[in-house]
């Protein structure tokens, strides 16, 4: 059976360009939506990304780049709990890492998920001159706001590992 890529049940803002490269991408994704095929397990693969967000993080908080320091803090929280959630057979869109952590089906402890709302607001602003009202993103952010964002994630990071030991 073929798809076309028309009938897929995705959000539009979640479809590939269609090209030879995603071909069997786009397949995948059809054919798992049509429950004919189980998601593989790749919960580990998300988080090693995770902890490899968070050694860039500290990496570019050491070079005095804060604003991605920030944003690859977010980033690291954000890929760490989507792990979790493959591990417990779930499907997880999105990048509010708050709400990421409130659509599992488990007891979170309410200053994670304080910490997490405080990397939320990295998603965009860190990266976009619009996202303030005046200035370059590397302008609002320093040693403070990375040194947070690194702490932050770090304890995301570890409640993840210990769901997922």
């Amino acid at each position: 059976m073929i798809t076309m890529i028309s009938d897929l049940r995705v959000p539009r803002t979640h479809l590939f360009f269609f090209c030879p490269l995603f071909h069997h991408s786009i397949l995948s994704l059809a054919t798992r939506y049509d429950n004919k095929m189980p998601m593989s397990d790749r919960s580990k693969d998300w988080l090693a990304q995770a902890e490899k967000d968070l050694d860039q993080a500290k990496s570019s908080q050491a070079e005095g780049r804060h604003e991605w320091a920030c944003f690859a803090a977010q980033q690291s929280a954000e890929k760490a709990v989507k792990a979790l959630h493959l591990f417990r057979g779930q499907e997880a869109w999105g990048h509010v890492v708050a709400k990421l952590l409130e659509e599992l089906a488990l007891e979170i402890p309410e200053t994670l998920i304080d910490k997490a709302k405080v990397l939320d607001n990295f998603y965009v602003p860190t990266r976009y001159a619009n996202g303030h009202p005046d200035g370059a993103p590397f302008e609002h952010y320093g040693k403070l706001q990375s040194e947070d964002a690194i702490c932050y994630a770090s304890e995301i990071l570890e409640f993840v590992r210990n769901k997922m030991a």
